[in-house]
C-alpha cells in the first residue's frame, strides 16, 4: 500500500505518521509530501529515511491514498487533482467538510457509507469527532432534541505557532503570537474568525457537522468554543436534551460498550476525564455522567479526547483502515 501524507512535517502530520507507525498500517512505500521550503528534506518512519516530496511529484507516484493535513486552501486546489489521478484522499482540512457531494465519516458511526467512488472523503472538525463518538449511540436510543456545548479547547488545535507562544509567556519572554492576546493564565472565547451571526467558524462547525454526521437536521446544536492554555487535548461540557426519557445507569452502560469510548464517571474516587490523561491515547473519554435536574429528559456530561489523535490523525487512519480492510481502494 503506497500512502502519502501531505503536510508530514507539519504538528498534525507528524501524529499521522506516528498513528500508521503505531496502529501498523500497511504501507510499503511512504510519500511524505510538504511545502517547496520542505521538499528534499527527509523525515524518518518506522527506522527508515524518506525524502520529502513536492506535489506535483506525489501525484506522479500514485500512492492508493494520500492524507492531507495542509490547510484548506491546499486541499481546495490539490485534493481534485489527486482525486483525477485514481488516487483516494482522505482529508483533514475544513475544505470539502459541508460539500453535499462529499460524506463526513467518523468510522464507528458511519463508515459503511463509504464506497469506491469517493474519491475525497472530509475528516469532521477535532472537536466535533469527539461530540458525535458521544451524541450517536444516545441518539438512537432516546432521540436527541438539542445539545448545548462548550469547548474548551488545546493550543495545538491553532498549531506549532501556539504552542511556541504559550512557552514564550511562560518563561516571559517576547515573541510572535497565534492569539489577539495572552494565553498563559487566560482563556480566550474566540476559536476561528467570527462569522456575521456572532457565532466563530469552530462553534458553527460544531453545529453543521453535527448534524451532517447524524444524518438529522432535526438535532438543534448549539456551541461556544473557548481556547485555554491546555496541551492535552480538548474538552466539552455537554448538555443534552432527549426526545424520551432515559435511565442514567443505561446511559453508562450504552456508552461504555460503544467502540472507541472509555467512560471515567466515579466521582467517589475522583475519577474523570482530563487532558493530561487524554494526551497521546485514541479513546474519547467521557465522564460527569448525571442527569439535568432543571429539565425534563435531560443529561450533562464531560467529554475530553487527544485533539490531535482522535480528533485528527486517528479518525483519518481509521478511515484508511476502512477503505483497505473493505477493498476500496
Amino acid at each position: 500500500m503506497k500512502i502519502a501524507v501531505v503536510g508530514a512535517s507539519g504538528m498534525v502530520g507528524e501524529v499521522m505518521l506516528k498513528v500508521l507507525a503505531e496502529r501498523n498500517f500497511p504501507v510499503t512505500e511512504l510519500i511524505p509530501v510538504a511545502s517547496a521550503k520542505s521538499v528534499g528534506k527527509f523525515i524518518d518512519f518506522k527506522g527508515k529515511k524518506y525524502e520529502i516530496k513536492s506535489m506535483e511529484e506525489a501525484v506522479k507516484m500514485k500512492p492508493e491514498i494520500a492524507i492531507f493535513s495542509a490547510g484548506g486552501n491546499v486541499s481546495l486546489e490539490w485534493a481534485p487533482k489527486f482525486a483525477e489521478a485514481g488516487i483516494t484522499v482522505i482529508d483533514n482540512s475544513s475544505a470539502w467538510r459541508m460539500d453535499n457531494t462529499k460524506k463526513l465519516i467518523v468510522p464507528e458511526i458511519n463508515a459503511s457509507l463509504l464506497t469506491k467512488a469517493d474519491k475525497i472523503i472530509p475528516n469532521p472538525n477535532c472537536s466535533t469527532i469527539q461530540l458525535v463518538m458521544t451524541l450517536a449511540p444516545l441518539h438512537k436510543k432516546y432521540g436527541i432534541k438539542r445539545v448545548v456545548v462548550s469547548t474548551y479547547q488545546s493550543i495545538t488545535g491553532t498549531g506549532v505557532k501556539a504552542v511556541e507562544q504559550l512557552e514564550n509567556e511562560y518563561r516571559n519572554q517576547k515573541g510572535a503570537m497565534a492569539y489577539p492576546y495572552p494565553i498563559h493564565r487566560n482563556a480566550l472565547p474566540h476559536c476561528d474568525v467570527f462569522e456575521e451571526n456572532g457565532y466563530t467558524k469552530e462553534e458553527m462547525k460544531l453545529t453543521r457537522e453535527t448534524k451532517k454526521i447524524l444524518q438529522d437536521d432535526s438535532v438543534l446544536v448549539t456551541a461556544t468554543a473557548v481556547r485555554i492554555p491546555v496541551v492535552g487535548g480538548h474538552s466539552e461540557s455537554v448538555n443534552i436534551e432527549f426526545s424520551n426519557e432515559f435511565d442514567i445507569n443505561e446511559v453508562r452502560k450504552i456508552l461504555h460498550e460503544t467502540s472507541g469510548i472509555s467512560v471515567q464517571d466515579n466521582t467517589d474516587t475522583n475519577t474523570y476525564p482530563m487532558p493530561i490523561y487524554a494526551e497521546g491515547k485514541d479513546e474519547v473519554f467521557v465522564g460527569r455522567i448525571r442527569r439535568d435536574e432543571t429539565q425534563a429528559n435531560s443529561l450533562n456530561l464531560w467529554i475530553v479526547a487527544d485533539n490531535l489523535r482522535k480528533g485528527a490523525a486517528t479518525n483519518a487512519v481509521q478511515i484508511a483502515e476502512y477503505l483497505v480492510e473493505n477493498k476500496l481502494v
